[in-house]
């Protein structure tokens, strides 16, 4: 557990507030994607929506309890925790590939979000307001953006953006992996027949491979997410290097 001080709430709060409005986003746009293919069952059940109280309702521990645990237990002070959104799986079964749309809209918002965080980052670095880190610290991901010499302002967007850009990175990334329960594991069944994706997807329902899908995908996500972090660094700062 991180030593706990004033500094270490604030970064708390700003976390919590990047995680909820991230997670919310990638519900409501399950739910759009849902509503559009012809399944209303999320939006009936209000998670079509950018307010984050009927997705905490929906899931309280997920939304509330277990990103607040983390965020004292993981030794980066990042957060995780999970939220969802129904939908028909008759549906699903009837559509297939409009599911698998569904599924892919939730990263699909995730990667929006990481995009909009660079690009103010981007433009912040033109205009004099950031400058880019010397050597980003993967113990200090929250380091993506420096403010320059400005005050407490330019420090709090600094650490929002770079909050943003990397908890939406992981999400976006993480659920892309094609294991269930993840989006991915209903995404990737735009690369099969209607058949094929079919048997998949009833074969997804098992909760013992649903488990054994998500303990996989932790462990190897672990291992890859330091990989994936260089890219992006990359992408954003050119020439960029990290420890």
């Amino acid at each position: 557990m991180r030593d706990v001080t004033p500094e270490f709430f604030a970064m708390g709060m700003i976390w919590y507030v990047v995680f909820l409005f991230s997670t919310t986003c990638h519900e409501a746009a399950h739910a759009l994607a849902a509503k559009i293919g012809g399944d209303p069952t999320a939006f009936h059940g209000g998670q079509m929506t950018l307010n984050p109280i009927p997705h905490i309702r929906r899931e309280p521990f997920g939304m509330v309890l277990i990103p607040i645990l983390t965020y004292f237990w993981m030794s980066r002070g990042s957060m995780i925790g999970w939220a969802s959104a129904p939908y028909s799986p008759e549906w699903e079964q009837r559509y297939p590939r409009r599911a698998a749309w569904m599924a892919l809209a939730g990263p699909g918002a995730n990667f929006s979000l990481m995009l909009l965080a660079a690009a103010a980052i981007r433009g912040g670095m033109a205009a004099g307001i950031f400058r880019a880190p010397q050597v980003a610290n993967f113990s200090h991901i929250t380091e993506v953006a420096n403010p320059g010499d400005g005050g407490g302002l330019l420090t709090f967007a600094a650490t929002f953006l770079s909050v943003l850009f990397l908890l939406n990175l992981l999400l976006g990334t993480f659920n892309l992996l094609p294991v269930p329960p993840l989006d991915g594991s209903s995404g990737i069944t735009l690369l099969m027949s209607e058949r094929t994706a079919l048997r998949y997807l009833e074969m997804l329902k098992d909760p013992m491979f649903r488990m054994m899908g998500l303990l996989a995908a932790w462990w190897l996500f672990g291992k890859a997410f330091r990989v994936i972090f260089g890219v992006a660094l990359n992408l954003l700062y050119p020439g960029a290097s990290y420890d």
